[in-house]
């Protein structure tokens, strides 16, 4: 999944080492609480030889299960299975559903995302409560500080560079990748975007053009969501998008008066 996930290249790795990267096999899940339970080995590890570390996302709910702790909301195999059965069918009657039940959780979450969706509804059918209600629970006490960057960008060039983004994803081979991973199409790393798109064009269920179109469209909403999630937190440090060096110097600044604040 190199390509439709867009990983970092080895150029991009070979000043940092990074971690998650070809490190789980696409026929393992890998839910937010077995990343925030890995990642937080890791971070044991690195906080004994780093003062700092950089955690990249990605995904709101996995970044948040790691530095706030997970909720204990409760599960039932019996009811995911046959929402998920539901979402085979006709998946657009659980995104009504979700919307209905708790509009809250509807607006923050990735709709082109199944497991999440039917995670949420799964939770609300066993208690009878709104999914986001039953995720505002205390945060864990951690042994670090937690500084959120949030880079903002003009909402028409981000559109621009999220469409350029898609159409060099298929230049270097997206759709053969789709196809080579077709058998595995029932995974919920498959079930996102650009995934789920291409596997609408090889079953004939739209053009090629169409679905390039589609990924592009669900990737700008995706990113919109992200920014949603990312504000909810009232001390996120908001950098106006610039070069990188303009970038990393305000984040550099910012970390240095909150550190020299904390005299740490």
């Amino acid at each position: 999944m190199s390509i439709g996930t867009a990983k970092p290249d080895s150029i991009e790795q070979s000043g940092v080492k990074h971690h998650f990267i070809d490190s789980h096999s696409i026929k393992e899940e890998v839910s937010s609480s077995r990343f925030a339970s890995e990642a937080q080995k890791i971070l044991d590890q690195l906080f004994k030889t780093f003062e700092k570390v950089i955690l990249v996302g990605g995904s709101g709910m996995f970044i948040d299960a790691l530095v706030d702790g997970l909720d204990s909301i409760p599960l039932s195999r019996e009811i995911r299975n046959k929402l998920i059965k539901k979402s085979e069918e006709d998946y657009s009657t659980l995104l009504e559903d979700l919307k209905f039940k708790d509009p809250d959780y509807f607006n923050a979450v990735d709709r082109n995302n199944p497991a999440r969706v039917i995670r949420a509804l799964e939770a609300i059918e066993i208690t009878g409560l709104p999914y986001s209600q039953m995720r505002k629970s205390e945060k864990k006490k951690r042994d670090y500080k937690v500084i959120r960057f949030v880079i903002e960008h003009d909402r028409t060039e981000l559109y621009n560079r999220i469409n350029k983004r898609v159409d060099l994803m298929m230049e270097k081979g997206l759709l053969e990748e789709v196809t080579s991973l077709i058998e595995y199409r029932d995974r919920s790393a498959l079930r996102t975007v650009g995934y789920r798109e291409l596997f609408d064009f090889i079953d004939h269920s739209t053009s090629l053009e169409e679905a390039v179109e589609k990924i592009k469209q669900n990737t700008r909403n995706y990113a919109k969501r992200q920014l949603t999630w990312l504000r909810r937190y009232t001390d996120s440090q908001i950098i106006p998008f610039d070069s990188t060096q303009i970038m990393k110097e305000k984040c550099i600044q910012i970390i240095e008066n909150q550190a020299h604040d904390l005299n740490i």
